[in-house]
């Protein structure tokens, strides 16, 4: 725990930074009012725009901790919020909360069985994971263009929109169902023994096999809760816009993912992953996009600017880099004796010491000519 804490350390000062650069821009940066029974404020926007970014990498947090990853989320965020617009503009009455529920039901199942696709793919079919979810991140793309025949498809549905725009005690919904997966999430992986399998397969699946865990079965089960996440994510962008846009929504957000989950310390490699650095790093990335906004940055440079800022979270991260940073500022070396350092002692020739006689001379029985 102390170990993780301290990889966390240098995030969060990067965040402390941006805010701090935020308020200097904004004076009313950290100013959080209530209209309407709702919570508002730039901290409050950066959580509310920033939950589908957070249940995205939540999910590939699980993927990436089993050695996989998952280029897909974007488009399956894309068909998610296609199919439940689709659903509730051609249902009879598009403000019913039964004909809402159904269509986020019918959304979060198909996410679920594009995460499970891409879990065959890549578990059970060995296929590489970079190249399984590839797949999907392109015929989703179109398959959520051609569910909404390549146009933006708006909805008027009342219920729907408070997906997005309600609250419940002034905290927007969005905000509590990040928070609720959260906690659900650390519930189920620290509290429980399914943490340990998680890491054991991505440390060593072969090992974790022979063990008796079923390492094909949970991979398979980490791409389906990373489709669920994706698909909670696309209701959410699409009720927050009104609209599905199959060709826009979620796009590139794979990367800001990706991004968050390697800012919060996850190996890429697999095994050790840090629930609360993912947290902490989909907030650094979200709040990054609203310095951009803030600052005035130009449109051009946002993305130069983001990677810049992400460029340098990596390296305060590198215990290598830092070290080399701090060597100059070092002062003296390893201890001298009082005596000094004397001449060094002579080597035999296949560079054995010679053993001292109790005088301190070299044994002439061990000296070899």
């Amino acid at each position: 725990m102390a170990a993780q804490m301290r990889r966390l350390v240098w995030p969060l000062l990067v965040l402390v930074a941006l805010l701090a650069a935020n308020a200097v821009a904004s004076p009313g940066f950290f100013a959080v009012t209530v209209k309407g029974g709702r919570l508002y404020g730039s901290l409050v926007d950066i959580l509310h725009f920033g939950a589908p970014l957070l249940l995205i990498a939540l999910g590939m947090t699980v993927v990436i901790a089993l050695r996989g990853i998952d280029l897909s989320v974007g488009a399956v965020v894309a068909v998610s919020g296609a199919v439940a617009c689709e659903i509730i503009v051609a249902a009879g009455d598009p403000s019913s909360p039964g004909t809402v529920a159904g269509a986020v039901g019918t959304a979060l199942a198909l996410s679920v069985l594009l995460g499970l696709w891409n879990g065959f793919l890549a578990a059970v079919l060995r296929i590489q994971p970079i190249v399984a979810t590839l797949i999907l991140m392109v015929a989703g793309r179109g398959l959520a263009q051609l569910i909404t025949d390549g146009q933006i498809t708006t909805v008027t549905s009342e219920p729907y929109r408070r997906i997005a725009a309600g609250s419940l005690a002034a905290v927007p919904y969005t905000v509590l169902m990040a928070a609720v997966t959260v906690l659900v999430m650390w519930l189920a992986l620290r509290r429980t023994a399914l943490g340990l399998f998680v890491e054991a397969v991505g440390g060593n699946a072969e090992a974790a096999r022979l063990a008796g865990i079923r390492a094909t079965g949970l991979s398979v089960a980490a791409y389906a809760f990373c489709g669920l996440c994706a698909g909670l994510a696309g209701i959410i962008i699409s009720a927050n816009t009104g609209s599905a846009d199959g060709n826009n929504a979620g796009l590139w957000i794979e990367l800001d993912a990706i991004l968050a989950v390697v800012i919060g310390g996850t190996l890429l490699t697999g095994g050790r992953f840090s629930i609360a650095g993912t947290v902490l790093g989909a907030v650094i990335v979200q709040t990054l996009s609203t310095t951009v906004y803030t600052m005035g940055v130009p449109p051009e440079s946002a993305l130069v600017f983001k990677a810049v800022v992400v460029f340098v979270v990596c390296l305060l991260q590198s215990p290598r880099f830092r070290a080399q940073v701090a060597a100059p500022f070092r002062r003296g070396g390893p201890p001298v004796p009082a005596g000094g350092a004397g001449p060094p002692a002579p080597e035999e020739e296949d560079g054995a010491m010679p053993t001292a006689t109790g005088d301190g001379r070299p044994d002439p029985r061990e000296v070899r000519r």
